[in-house]
């Protein structure tokens, strides 16, 4: 056996386990994760071809971090069903989240500033922007309907919406960087991250694997206080109140 049909083999087979699994709980949409594997298999092959010819140029790595943030943008407006005027504050959060992390990284030197490395570093903090906004979102829109009568009450005697909503947006961005802080307390111990992982298999001393992992870890915190701030700003005043939650 080849080593991608031995590989195509174990996806396979793994995404059978997760449908199984999934089916036989009665768990919402199954196939979903099947799905996530072979949409997973086909842009990682897309994108392997696509990097191979815009890896060293600055403005091509540009290009394609651009289109990186309209489909983390897009992800978030489906999951949180978002009309187009948020969105577009969405995707201004995940460019400033993203932004300023890298910035910081590649002015002090950290990092050799590179086309490659640029598209290395800014790929991972949007991605979990991405998750940050997310998670916010669906956990902020779950608690205004569970503590909607406690919010009312806040309104009624004269609170601001902002005021009213201040608790449980404060929860709501608690949750959404649990995953991350998580990630970053478990690393060596619980976990070994996908940065270090891949610096080692590529040639590069553990050392320095290490050092370009913890600026992940950094980054990614520092991206996702800038998520939720955002997203507190702007869906922290919310003038009309759910009456369900965003499925």
């Amino acid at each position: 056996m080849t080593p991608i049909v031995a590989t195509l083999a174990a996806i396979v087979l793994l995404a059978g386990v997760a449908f199984a699994l999934v089916r036989a709980l009665r768990l919402e949409r199954p196939w979903l994760q099947p799905w996530a594997i072979l949409r997973a298999t086909v842009q990682l092959g897309i994108l392997s071809l696509v990097l191979a010819g815009i890896i060293t140029s600055p403005l091509l790595v540009g290009a394609f971090l651009v289109i990186m943030v309209a489909a983390a943008s897009w992800v978030v407006r489906q999951r949180l069903d978002l009309a187009a005027r948020a969105s577009a504050g969405v995707a201004a959060i995940i460019v400033v989240s993203t932004a300023v992390p890298v910035a910081v990284i590649f002015s002090t030197g950290a990092v050799e500033f590179s086309p490659r490395y640029v598209l290395a570093v800014g790929g991972i903090l949007i991605g979990n922007s991405m998750t940050v906004a997310t998670l916010m979102g669906r956990s902020l829109g779950g608690l205004i309907v569970d503590h909607r009568d406690e919010i009312e009450g806040w309104l009624a005697i004269g609170a601001t919406p902002r005021q009213a909503a201040l608790d449980v947006v404060r929860r709501a961005a608690s949750t959404a960087l649990i995953p991350s802080t998580d990630q970053t307390r478990t690393t060596g111990i619980v976990t070994l991250p996908g940065a270090f992982v891949g610096a080692v298999f590529a040639g590069a001393s553990p050392i320095i694997a290490a050092e370009f992992q913890l600026l992940v870890l950094a980054g990614i915190l520092a991206a996702g206080g800038i998520v939720v701030t955002g997203m507190s700003r702007l869906f922290g005043s919310p003038r009309t109140l759910p009456m369900s939650r965003v499925r």
